[in-house]
Parts: structure tokens; sequence; C-alpha cells
């Protein structure tokens, strides 16, 4: 039994909200526009990532219509939020609404691929959060159905969508800031907050591993910068070095990988101290002929304030830009995508790489024992 019929039987307190990774989203939403551009709903609201992805759509000309949610206490955070939002009786409700172009879900993860299967079925776009999918058997039937059906399942990468600074240093490579990119060291360090997490936070066979989830960002961060549509994993591990209370989590992984357009490092970890006052130091190294760039994603530590910093050095000069300004084009990419039918939020084929290349280092790492017994 997988999915939600799985997860039926467990306590209630599994269905709570995820709250990493929310410090940067406003308090206050965007304005739905009078004449939307697409409508769209939401099935599944367990991550607070369903704000920014919900924000991005808005922002991209979309009128948010209905909500469907079994938790009560998430819908009232969701509807206060966004009080437009019509509540569903049903999941079956809102994929049999043919007004409704698009889905968004930030589910429990193992249910996400179903949500988007059946979302497909019913001719609707996708757009969900990471991990997407998390495991190799469902991405195998998400992408039979995705050719099948033609609709788009996109998966929001929101470490590389939703940084200011991260797309500023994708328009300063494309304009040869750093010369050809030879390699990307992404890492992902986040904050553990346990008295805040659900109890499916807990168990790798209802995220994926740490790799499948926070790992998926890094491997999208690696295809976009080097510009690879090849790649394959040099080497994984993971292991739950600190945390032997519990035993189905994974605390720290590090992959080697190299595509066709360049070489990859990636650490992911749940190590970011109390003390530090974000969810995690999140920080991109993109290697150039020329130069190089490092992002410090969400804060300068004991340096400038805010999050969004870029570090630029090439032949010309070292400088600092601030990125608080930069336009995030995701979600009125996606908007387009759905309305002509193309590929410029992201290609099928990359999203599904990024996906492919994490599950696949998640399923054949080597488990880390620091046991000197």
């Amino acid at each position: 039994m997988t999915g939600l019929g799985l997860l039926s039987a467990l306590p209630e307190k599994l269905f709570a909200f995820e709250k990493d990774n929310i410090e940067n989203i406003s308090d206050v939403p965007p304005k739905q526009t009078d004449s939307p551009r697409i409508k769209f709903s939401v099935i599944g609201i367990n991550h607070a990532h369903i704000n920014s992805q919900v924000d991005s759509v808005i922002r991209g000309g979309g009128a948010l219509v209905a909500v469907y949610a079994k938790e009560p206490d998430l819908l009232a955070g969701f509807t206060k939020r966004y009080p437009q939002v019509k509540i569903a009786a049903s999941e079956k409700e809102i994929l049999e609404d043919k007004s409704i172009q698009l889905i968004l879900s930030a589910a429990i993860p193992v249910d996400r691929a179903g949500i988007g299967i059946r979302a497909m079925q019913h001719g609707k776009d996708y757009m969900v959060d990471k991990p997407g999918i998390i495991t190799l058997e469902q991405l195998k039937e998400v992408r039979r159905v995705q050719k099948q059906t033609g609709r788009i399942y996109s998966i929001m990468y929101s470490e590389r969508f939703e940084n200011k600074a991260t797309v500023k240093a994708g328009d300063l490579i494309k304009q040869g800031a750093i010369g050809n990119v030879i390699q990307t060291i992404g890492l992902g360090p986040h904050k553990m907050n346990i008295n805040t997490r659900p109890q499916w936070f807990f168990d790798r066979k209802y995220f994926g591993g740490i790799i499948t989830d926070i790992g998926s960002h890094q491997f999208d961060q690696f295809l976009f910068f080097t510009n690879s549509d090849k790649a394959e994993i040099i080497s994984s591990q993971v292991g739950n070095v600190a945390h032997p209370q519990y035993p189905g989590f994974e605390d720290f992984g590090d992959i080697m990988l190299r595509g066709n357009g360049g070489a990859g490092y990636i650490r992911v970890d749940w190590f970011t101290p109390d003390g530090l006052k974000t969810w995690g130091d999140g920080r991109l190294t993109i290697l150039g002929t020329e130069g190089y760039i490092e992002i410090r994603k969400n804060i300068d530590i004991a340096g400038r304030d805010g999050a969004n910093h870029l570090f630029l050095t090439n032949r010309k000069d070292t400088q600092y830009i601030h990125c608080n300004d930069v336009d995030l084009p995701y979600g009125r990419q996606l908007v387009d995508d759905i309305i002509n039918r193309t590929e410029t939020a992201m290609t099928q084929h990359h999203c599904f790489l990024a996906t492919e290349l994490a599950l696949k280092a998640q399923k054949n790492a080597q488990k880390i024992n620091f046991n000197k017994a």
C-alpha cells in the first residue's frame, strides 16, 4: 500500500505543516489580477513551499481558484493568506473542473507523483514542490504519462527559481562573465527545528532520503549552470551521523558527478546551528575558465544584511552584487508555457534528469558510519 491509502491509516500529526525554508516569502501575497491569463488550483499543502509556488503563479498572471487538503488547520492558514480561494470538497472536484489549467501541490512527498499523474490524465499541467518524485518507479510512470498526455510536469526547484542571486548568476554567465563553466559546488545546509517537524519528515519512505529531497535542488543547478543534458554519478554517500533517535532519517550526504558540460560536487546536511539567523547558509560556487561566482543565498554571515548576495571575480575585477531587485521569471515563464505549449521555464528533459540523478545517487549511495569501534 502506498500514497493516500497508506497515509490515511497514520496519526494526524503526520500531516503537519513542514516549515523549512520560508523566511524569504513575503507576508503579503501578490495581488491577483482581474484579467487572469490562466486559472489554477492546489491539491496538498503539507509544506510551506506552497506559498512561494502560489505567489509565483499569481505574479505570472494566474488566478487561484480552489484548494483541497485533508487538514483543517493547514486549510485555515492557507485561506487566511489567500482569502479568495474556494475550499474544494475533494481532489476529484478540482481535477474535473474544466476551467482549471494548472494544479499545484506541496503534499507529503510520497504522494506528489500520484497527484501529478492524475492531474495530467485530467488534461491539466502540474507544478510541484521538490522532491516532485521520490522513487525511480514513480519517475518511470510519471515520464510515461507525461509523454502520453503532452502535459507539463514542472518541479519547482526553488533554490534556483526563487533565489534572486541565483537568477542573476544565470544572466551573468549567459553574458560570458566567467567564460565557460567548468564546475559547480552546491552546498545545501539546513536547520533541523526538530520540534516543528511532522512525523513523516523523519521517515525516508515518505520523503525519499536526503539526496532525493534537498539534493534535487543542487542537481538542477548543476545541470543548468554547466549546460549539461547528460550526466553520471561518480560517487555518493549518505548517513545518519548524529540523530540515532530517528533511525529512518538521514542528516548528511554528498555527491560527485560529471556532465557533458562540466563537473559538480554537492553537499547536503541538517547541521545548520540554531545560532544562524536563517534556515541554512546555502552557497553555490560556479567556476569558469575566466573567473568564478559565489552566491550566498540566504545570509552573508557576519557580513552584509539580508539575502541574495553574489560575488563575481573575473579578469577585469572583483565585485559584489546585491540582487534584491532582480526579477524572478519562473512563474511568468511557466504560465507562458501553459498557454503557448513551449518550454521556456524549464525543459521537461531537464526537469526529469535532475530528479533522475538525485534518485540514482540516493539509491546507490554508500552508507556512512563514523563509529570507531
